[in-house]
């Protein structure tokens, strides 16, 4: 066969008459184009103008070769023009690398046009991509490619498409776990491919309908959505169905359970509201009451600080020795301190240090007073039985302090943290009565603390008369009592997107004098757009463009909590511009920072990506690199984030320094020496920067802070901004990380951290809400996720005695004595360097873990020891979950089968009708039982006596 080594005779016949001569030209000019395209390329001008010809019966093979041309001369948009134009002579089932390229810039060109086309309807399509697109889909799904197809569909917003594969699956009688698994990787790429909210809506909308067509769905699935959607009339549906049948009623307590867990104040509520109102459900059975109390979340609450009091491993020896150090007559290490106790015990209930230091208390004055009294709302956050009666004698009529009882509202509200109902009206009226005479100054103290108090309780209540009332306060345009009310209102109406919140709060930003004001309506908007995304942008651009700085701030943790958790291309863009192009450094500061928010579900990108911010000359974006890792890499122990902030921990700045000291402890909060080595040295840092009078005191005020988040929870809590058993967004840990951050401009604010801490605790519950006694298996080494070990503290030495004096005789008996000694140790050291080298070579010896797969290696091999046994209601970290398993004969199984077994777990009974040793909660052990009655004798008469009997 001859080989072709030039075009030109082909192309000579392009100038023929003859269209039979032309339609020969391009047919073999077609076979050819690969080896003679920059020849063919000559005449391009020819074949366009061949095809534009209308009565040139051979129209779509000129675009096919005009399509080809362009490929090789790499115009791939006009290649792909032309590819479109050819019709059926372009062959999509072709295999060569010009079709795959060009189908896939016709994919890529589809999606695009497809999203444009969903927000403006009247965008046009070409009908051949559209083709295209849709006879790639089809291929893929024959090819049993079916996420792919989905994945596509997806993000071309394609959801008929998408309804369409999931039903074919259906009908050919798949298996349920296969359809399961399609309909969560749907859900999976909601919430990472799709930036439309409304689009996103729509998916789940359709998700959810299809997975309670089946009759046994996946529930776990279902819960997701429904809080993704924050849709009460779903939940009330399901929880109603489950209730019907005896059989699934557990799994209803489990679905409320886990609802409380990540779900809205306004979804829970809600939804106990349309059960309380069908007239379907018996309100009186057993079962109706005990769903409805767990939806109020009071089980909750108990569960968790029954663990948190009961198993806290405080190390108090590193508190008092902070507070030793630190001089409690500067207000700044007096809050430090106060903090540091705070973190350390909060949930506990254990307020001992305060009560055993009052002298040291007793030195707070104005604000470190109100953050001393608030501390106490974080130490017994949850107490919902005797939190109110803790903080009594600090209330507004028990104390003439108007600091104190501000602070003491504030604590009121901690420590009823999304249980607003028992407390609400109380600071309701504290309100109303303060709020007529803001002018005097203890009462602006006062509104202060009961604004923040009604925040952080109706949390995400989205209440509008609330809203309202809140709003009276701010409108008093006082400095103190507005900068709480503003935050108040953006908590109230958390992730809402209320339009004309948004609105008032943004016109009335632009009105107020005072910087305080306008930073807390900057920080409340962010707090209204959470989880908008695209929703939020016409006020990020309007933010983003003012002139005034603060605004500017607000726009960035507007980016930051619209996008939380998205990785959103366009988010990140934005903030990394800001945050080498604004003029204000704390703007640039707060830019870097909320990039920690949009990634932190891909948190281990993020030290990359700041790596270079980290060594900015601006102070500022360094400290925002610093708590852009803190952020996103929270309770992870990552390595590459700690070598970032090493360099950043001996930073010039003290700021910096503070910076990098908080985010190391946000990232080794519940680490140990065996799953992080530079735990101990950390804790030693720590302790030397607190201790060190010439170190600067905002360095000085970090590290305590840093302390006390290393042992939050008495070494039982961690920050988790990931549920991790529904992988969903952990609001109340966001938005306490978000306004904790504030502390830099307000320090009481920093309490709200106490909101990020997550007990780290499985809790297996019958489905009689009763705790059970039993063992669950823990298949790895019992030391590996142990306390850290407490500081030892050194006793001072006594003065050494006087030598006695001793003759050279006894001098040399004893040599001889202690060499005889010292023959029979020498041969017992051989066998133990033997037992020693061994040792060596086991996991435990190598406490420098080099890098987090040699770590995850260390846990795998540790995964095949024999398992050892742990109490129901103890410590479980994140990284242990995956090793800890109920045994198969187990009495009591999980309803959570296959899934990580982490917080609250609904246990079936097997054996139901045999008693059980049961664990008490602190609020059961907190009812006083009546005394039983002393021996006595009834006197006839009286047992005689008529009504007595009757009674």
């Amino acid at each position: 066969m001859s080989v072709i080594t030039s075009a030109a005779p082909y192309l000579s016949l392009l100038d023929e008459h003859d269209p039979s001569l032309k339609v020969y030209a391009l047919q073999s000019l077609d076979k050819q184009v690969d080896q003679l395209w920059s020849e063919i390329a000559n005449r391009i001008a020819d074949i366009e103008q061949l095809f534009e010809d209308s009565h040139f019966s051979h129209r779509e093979l000129a675009a096919l070769l005009a399509s080809k041309v362009y490929y090789n001369l790499g115009d791939y948009d006009s290649a792909v023009k032309y590819s479109l134009l050819a019709g059926k002579a372009f062959n999509t089932n072709e295999s060569s690398e010009y079709v795959e390229t060009i189908v896939s810039k016709c994919i890529e060109s589809y999606i695009s046009l497809s999203q444009s086309k969903y927000a403006d309807d009247s965008v046009v399509i070409d009908r051949q991509l559209t083709s295209i697109f849709e006879q790639m889909l089809t291929k893929c799904v024959n090819d049993n490619e079916i996420k792919l197809a989905l994945g596509i569909s997806l993000e071309s917003y394609r959801l008929d498409i998408v309804k369409n594969i999931i039903d074919t699956q259906i009908k050919n009688k798949v298996s349920t776990d296969n359809i399961m698994g399609l309909i969560g990787y749907v859900l999976t790429c909601s919430t990472t491919v799709i930036n439309d909210v409304n689009f996103k809506t729509e998916t789940l909308n359709g998700l959810i309908t299809i997975l309670l067509s089946f009759d046994n769905p996946d529930y776990f699935l279902v819960t997701k959505i429904i809080v993704q959607l924050s849709d009460s009339v779903f939940a009330h549906r399901v929880l109603k169905k489950l209730l019907s049948s005896d059989d699934n009623v557990s799994m209803a307590y489990q679905i409320a359970f886990d609802l409380v867990g990540i779900a809205s104040q306004e979804l829970l509520t809600s939804t106990s509201k349309f059960i309380e109102a069908d007239s379907e459900i018996d309100q009186t059975n057993s079962k109706t009451i005990r769903l409805k109390r767990i939806l109020s979340g009071v089980p909750t609450c108990d569960l968790d600080i029954t663990f948190l009091s009961e198993h806290r491993n405080v190390d108090i020896s590193i508190l008092n020795a902070s507070k030793k150090a630190l001089d409690g007559r500067n207000s700044l290490y007096h809050s430090a301190i106060t903090f540091a106790n705070a973190f350390i015990h909060s949930g506990t209930t254990d307020d001992s240090f305060f009560r055993s230091n009052l002298e040291w208390l007793g030195k707070a004055n104005h604000w470190s007073k109100f953050s001393a009294t608030a501390a106490f709302g974080v130490i017994h956050k949850g107490n919902l039985s005797q939190g109110r009666a803790v903080l009594e004698p600090y209330l507004p009529g028990s104390t003439s302090n108007a600091h104190t009882n501000g602070g003491s509202l504030f604590g009121l509200g901690l420590v009823f943290a999304g249980q607003h109902g028992q407390i609400l009206d109380y600071l309701r009226d504290t309100i109303e009565l303060n709020s007529n005479s803001v002018e005097n100054k203890d009462n602006d103290i006062i509104l202060h603390g009961a604004c923040l108090g009604i925040g952080v309780s109706a949390m995400g209540l989205a209440d509008l008369d609330l809203y309202n009332e809140l709003n009276v306060v701010l409108y008093s345009d006082s400095a103190i009592s507005g900068q709480a009310a503003a935050l108040a209102m953006g908590l109230v109406m958390l992730g809402t997107g209320n339009e004309e919140a948004l609105s008032d709060m943004f016109t009335y930003a632009q009105e107020t004098q005072h910087e305080t004001i306008i930073r807390s309506l900057a920080v409340g908007m962010a707090l209204i757009s959470y989880g908008k995304e695209n929703k939020a942008e016409p006020y990020i651009k309007k933010m983003l463009d003012h002139k005034n700085s603060i605004l500017r701030y607000g726009a960035c943790f507007t980016i930051g909590l619209a996008y939380c958790g998205t990785s959103n291309r366009s988010a990140i863009k934005k903030l990394l511009h800001v945050a080498v192009s604004d003029s204000s450094d704390s703007v640039r500061r707060v830019a870097v920072m909320c990039l920690g928010f949009v990634l932190l579900r891909e948190y281990t990108k993020v030290p990359t990506i700041v790596e270079l911010l980290a060594q900015s000359h601006n102070p500022y974006v360094r400290y925002g690199s610093a708590m852009a890792l803190g952020i996103s890499c929270s309770g992870t122990g990552l390595k590459s984030a700690l070598d970032v902030l090493d360099p950043l921990s001996t930073d010039a700045v003290d700021f910096v320094r503070q910076g990098a000291t908080l985010a190391k402890s946000m990232i080794l909060i519940q680490q140990n020496e065996k799953t992080h080595p530079k735990v101990k040295d950390f804790r030693e840092k720590l302790a030397s920067i607190v201790s060190n009078k010439h170190e600067e005191s905002l360095a000085r005020f970090g590290a305590t802070l840093a302390q006390g988040i290393l042992d939050a929870g008495g070494r039982n809590t961690t920050i988790q901004l990931e549920n991790t058993q529904t992988n969903t967004l952990n609001m109340k840990a966001i938005v306490g990380l978000t306004i904790f951050t504030q502390y830099w401009y307000w320090h009481p604010l920093s309490h709200f951290l106490s909101l990020s801490f997550t007990p780290t605790s499985v809790v297996g519950i019958t489905e009689n809400l009763k705790i059970p006694k039993m063992k669950i298996n823990c298949h790895c080494k019992e030391d590996v996720f142990g306390y850290p070990p407490k500081v030892e503290v050194q006793v001072a030495k006594q003065a050494e005695k006087v030598a006695t004096a001793v003759l050279s005789t006894t001098h040399r008996a004893r040599n001889r004595a202690a060499k005889k000694e010292k023959s029979k140790e020498d041969k017992m050291d051989v066998d133990e360097m033997e037992d020693r080298k061994d040792e060596d070579k086991s996991p435990e010896a190598h406490t420098g873990v080099e890098n987090e797969e040699l770590q995850d290696n260390q846990f795998q091999s540790l995964y095949a020891k024999e398992p050892y046994e742990i109490d129901n209601m103890t410590r479980v970290l994140p990284a242990q979950m995956k090793y800890v398993t109920f045994a198969k004969n187990s009495r009591f199984t999980p309803l959570k089968k296959f899934r990580s077994i982490c917080g609250v777990v609904v246990l079936k009974d097997n054996e139901p009708t045999k008693p059980f040793d049961k664990i008490k909660t602190l609020r059961e052990m907190n009812i006083s039982e009546a005394p039983v009655p002393l021996p006595f004798t009834i006197s006839p008469e009286l047992d005689n006596f008529e009504g007595l009997e009757s009674e």
